[in-house]
């Protein structure tokens, strides 16, 4: 910290107590008292440097031993300021620091200690070391920035508030490497005694710093709230980077609220907000206010904020209850980037007094809305024939809508097992994610399984509905598997599920079988260009055949049991269809639009069968066994 003495006498100032002698052989005549400390001192070297001191000692009544007793009240740092402005009449040796200057500048104002009561004095001093040390200098410009808290309305009047912070935002919005500046580490060799870099032995006034532009976070995270947000604000009309602004806040908003850096110990979740005395914990409404004031200053930008951060912001704004409008605020910013967001980011809990669910989801519809606003804007309204389900699920890299839609997911099945948790609720979530956001259903079918476990009272009625919300479809064949044998389904999903398994597996036979036909014919083709000399082919050619015939004699086991499922369904349904009437079965047939599945299925096999399969004889008993199981098919419709 960097400074600068005044005076050459040496101190002629003893300590007694509670009282300040001076030492110089001659009797005080007039004690000033300021607070709970008493200077018994000499008239003239004070009215000789301040107007004010000189008015008041001729105001003041004589006394016999020694002369008036005068009071000072409401001195800048009391008793200790006034002891250096004592010394600096006296002419004794005294040190101007970064520390005391604010003070000094203050009470020599406040004094009137100006050139007509002597060449030099105070005011000029404090004024010449401010504008030539101080405010070159970042350390120096920090320290001083931070006594102006105590006397704040009076440092604006003076403007050395403003001038400290323009000070430190020129230097944090310039990069000292644009002008051939050193940048060294922190207290590295190439430092002058005032904290500033040196530069072929001139001192720069930089402050020495790191290559990152995160150098002054640390720094400005000292200061109090108020001026820290002048700070911020001056430093945004100079143009500075929003994601530097955003940095700085958040570096701000870890220090001081509690709870959002879990990693940090207590000590460091020490606050200095004013007026909250420096070591002490932030109350509940000087968090709030600095919650008010971070959702204020933080840029309305994506990818700005770390997504966990807003998340952090967002449950202690709900615990404290703050403004509804930084609530809002905050939701928008989470919605933004919801993306981005994990599944514990979204587990929030409930802190309303009705308790009426474990964790928030009325909050995580409102998120989720947001991000759907925001999407369409950004997208120009995807719909379902945009996005591709094949290339969704080959790519490594998914869209934000469907990042969302399995995030989504995972909640609806970490929040199901909730015994309070409503049916129109959990529905209202599931649903408000677009049908083309989920290239598979599977995870919103496990969330429907853990609700249907949890509830087990729903009616049949509520069951369908809640089982309509998923496209049977959409499911993967694992969980096609574990569908058809889940008893919590409604039989009408179970039978869905079975015949779309069925249609799943059929389709792929098929597939396979071209493959097959087509292989065999390139090999053909192959062996007549190439000749008897290529043997290797011909081995590997009987290698691929195998694989396929594992394949395809899998698939027809399968289809087998496929078919004893459908055979038990069907009775079962006979013997529901016994007691509600002979029609039971029909009506269920057409709901379910069997017939109609039936002939695409007929036609697709009449498609296939066109293809040349004399050369093959596994082709043939792929598609005799595909004929035994539309006939099964169609025997089960045509009851």
């Amino acid at each position: 910290m960097a400074c600068v003495k005044l005076g050459s006498k040496t101190d002629a100032f003893q300590r007694q107590g509670q009282a300040w002698f001076c030492t110089s052989g001659l009797p005080s005549d007039v004690i000033v008292e300021v607070g709970e400390m008493s200077f018994h001192l000499h008239k003239f070297p004070l009215l000789s440097r301040s107007g004010v001191m000189e008015r008041m000692i001729a105001e003041a009544p004589e006394e016999q031993e020694e002369g008036g007793v005068i009071t000072i009240p409401n001195i800048p740092g009391g008793a200790k300021t006034f002891e250096l402005v004592a010394k600096f009449c006296y002419g004794v040796k005294l040190e101007l620091t970064a520390s005391n200057v604010v003070y000094l500048r203050y009470a020599a104002e406040r004094l009137e200690m100006t050139e007509e009561y002597g060449e030099g004095n105070l005011i000029s001093q404090t004024e010449a070391f401010l504008n030539q040390v101080v405010l070159k200098s970042w350390k120096d410009s920090l320290m001083a920035l931070q006594t102006c808290d105590d006397v704040l309305f009076h440092t604006d009047e003076l403007h050395i508030t403003r001038r400290c912070i323009e000070s430190l935002a020129i230097k944090a919005c310039n990069d000292p490497s644009l002008f051939g500046w050193p940048i060294i580490e922190h207290g590295g060799p190439m430092q002058s005694p005032g904290g500033s870099v040196l530069w072929n032995g001139i001192s720069t006034g930089a402050r020495p710093k790191n290559s990152s532009l995160d150098w002054w976070y640390e720094d400005a995270a000292t200061l109090s709230l108020p001026l820290y947000t002048r700070l911020i604000s001056v430093m945004e009309s100079r143009g500075i980077k929003q994601e530097i602004i955003a940095g700085s806040v958040t570096s701000y908003a870890k220090r001081y609220i509690p709870g959002l850096n879990r990693r940090q110990g207590p000590s460091e979740a020490s606050s200095r907000l004013a007026p909250v005395a420096l070591g002490t914990t932030p109350s509940e409404d000087e968090q709030k206010l600095l919650l008010e004031e971070i959702d204020r200053m933080l840029p309305m930008q994506k990818s700005l904020v770390p997504t966990k951060f807003l998340f952090g912001l967002l449950r202690t704004s709900m615990i404290l209850r703050v403004n509804p409008s930084c609530i809002s605020n905050l939701e928008k910013r989470v919605g933004m980037q919801l993306d981005q967001a994990t599944l514990e980011d979204l587990l929030m809990p409930n802190f309303s007094y009705s308790m009426e669910t474990l964790y928030n989801v009325d909050c995580i519809q409102r998120i989720l809305e947001h991000f759907l606003a925001v999407d369409q804007i950004n997208e120009g309204g995807a719909s379902p024939c945009s996005i591709d389900d094949e290339q969704l699920i080959g790519s490594p890299s998914l869209p934000p809508i469907t990042m969302v839609a399995k995030l989504i997911d995972g909640y609806l099945a970490e929040v199901a097992p909730d015994v309070n948790l409503k049916l129109p609720k959990f529905q209202a979530l599931a649903a408000a994610v677009p049908d083309y956001a989920r290239p598979l259903d599977d995870g919103l079918y496990r969330a429907i399984d853990i609700y249907l476990k949890s509830h087990p009272w729903l009616g049949e009625s509520d069951r369908e509905q809640l089982c309509r919300l998923m496209d049977c479809q959409k499911l993967s064949l694992e969980a096609c598997t574990h569908a058809a044998q889940n008893e919590r389904l409604p039989l009408r999903i179970i039978v869905q599920v079975l015949f779309f398994e069925q249609l799943q597996l059929r389709t792929s036979i098929a597939g396979c079988f071209l493959v097959s036909d087509n292989l065999d014919g390139s090999r053909q083709l192959r062996s007549g260009v190439v000749g008897s000399n290529e043997g290797g082919w011909g081995t590997s050619a009987v290698r691929e055949n195998q694989v396929l015939k594992v394949g395809m004699d899998n698939m027809r086991m399968r289809v087998s049991e496929l078919e004893k499922e459908c055979s038990n369904m069907k009775q079962e349904i006979e013997k529901l269809g016994r007691t509600k009437g002979s029609s039971a079965w029909g009506s269920v047939s057409k709901k379910l639009g069997f017939k109609l599945k039936s002939q695409m299925c007929s036609a697709q096999e009449g498609s296939v069968s066109k293809q040349q399969y004399s050369g093959n004889r596994k082709g043939e008993k792929v598609k005799n066994s595909m004929g035994k199981q539309n006939k099964s098919i169609d025997a089960i419709s045509n009851e």
